[in-house]
């Protein structure tokens, strides 16, 4: 079959054994991938993990110490021109022209990538009206804000339409506006059949996002899933009673801990007891609540969230994903 031809579900990005070392410093450790057309997967993991390194590799940024990569299958290593013809990224940081405008930086982008004048033009005028860019066009870049600068930079990106689009930490520091913005071009470029491997530090955007996440911690894939399966490994439902402060989130533990099987977490001041089977159980528990006479902030039942996945399957709280770039990742 033509490389150039792909079919649904067709596997288009490929990783075995995929391994970067800096030094003695193994910042992605065999690390196994499969991505298929269509789909939107996002990387996920605590700070350091590797994940900017791994799109690094696939963008054919950074060369593998070991294993393999393909991009539509092409070497990532071998074929990188190939790769790099059906491949887009867009990284942490716009690379665009301060001293040029919105507009002006997306006609030289649209240039170079061999457009004519007239093609150009249209290419750009098509783009700045799909990320809601015409308000700023002719704003110098270096004048603008941060979530307007990322949407020329996304645009910048798509002025040659790729079958891959990677997108590392798209949203950072977005208004919700530019963000939402952002999400519905995510979701528009995968109904059209484009590829998006997307990095974030939001769990919120994986969640709303995502076909299938990769779960990261120190180089290697720990979980792997939907969303909806990552949740249900981490168990069913629960009930969670917030104390209104510390104190009462002692009283609590003390009464509830003799009738129920609870989990706590102290910094959140909330005590979380198994879902009940029916709804006689969900009156026991809120009578035992009750029966403390403890003040509380919140009572409620809930699923699991991907949050409470992310801490349970890799042991480190989500917050820990918001300072993307550690020092092997720079020094790709």
């Amino acid at each position: 079959m033509n490389q150039d031809t792909l079919l649904t579900n067709e596997v288009v990005v490929r990783t075995e054994n995929l391994t970067k070392r800096f030094g003695e410093f193994v910042a992605v450790d065999h690390f196994d991938l499969e991505v298929t057309s269509g789909s939107i997967v996002s990387l996920l993991g605590p700070n350091g993990a590797g994940k900017t390194t791994i799109v690094r590799m696939l963008a054919t940024l950074t060369e593998p110490s070991a294993g393999s990569a393909t991009v539509c299958g092409y070497d990532v290593v071998h074929q990188a021109d190939r790769v790099r013809s059906v491949l887009s990224l867009t990284g942490q940081f716009a690379a665009l022209e301060d001293n040029l405008t919105a507009h002006e930086n997306l006609i030289l982008m649209a240039r170079l990538r061999g457009y004519g004048r007239g093609a150009a033009k249209r290419v750009v005028e098509g783009l700045i009206e799909r990320l809601d860019i015409d308000e700023f066009r002719n704003k110098l870049v270096k004048s603008v804000s941060g979530g307007q600068r990322r949407r020329v930079d996304l645009a910048a990106s798509l002025v040659v339409q790729p079958r891959i689009l990677i997108l590392d930490e798209p949203t950072t520091g977005l208004d919700p506006r530019s963000r939402q913005v952002v999400w519905s071009v995510i979701r528009e470029l995968v109904s059209e059949g484009v590829t998006v491997f997307l990095t974030t530090q939001y769990l919120e955007e994986a969640d709303a996002l995502a076909n299938h996440i990769v779960l990261i911690d120190h180089g290697r894939a720990t979980a792997a899933g939907t969303p909806s399966e990552l949740k249900s490994r981490i168990g069913d439902q629960r009930v969670d009673v917030i104390a209104l402060d510390t104190l009462g989130l002692e009283r609590l533990v003390g009464a509830l801990s003799s009738s129920f099987e609870i989990t706590v977490s102290h910094d959140r001041r909330m005590v979380s007891i198994p879902a009940p089977h029916d709804l006689s159980d969900l009156a026991a528990v809120t009578s035992a609540v009750a029966q403390t006479g403890v003040s509380v902030d919140e009572i409620a039942l809930r699923r699991p969230t991907l949050d409470d996945a992310f801490m349970a399957l890799t042991g480190q709280p989500s917050d820990s994903a918001s300072a993307e770039l550690q020092p092997e990742e720079v020094a790709s």
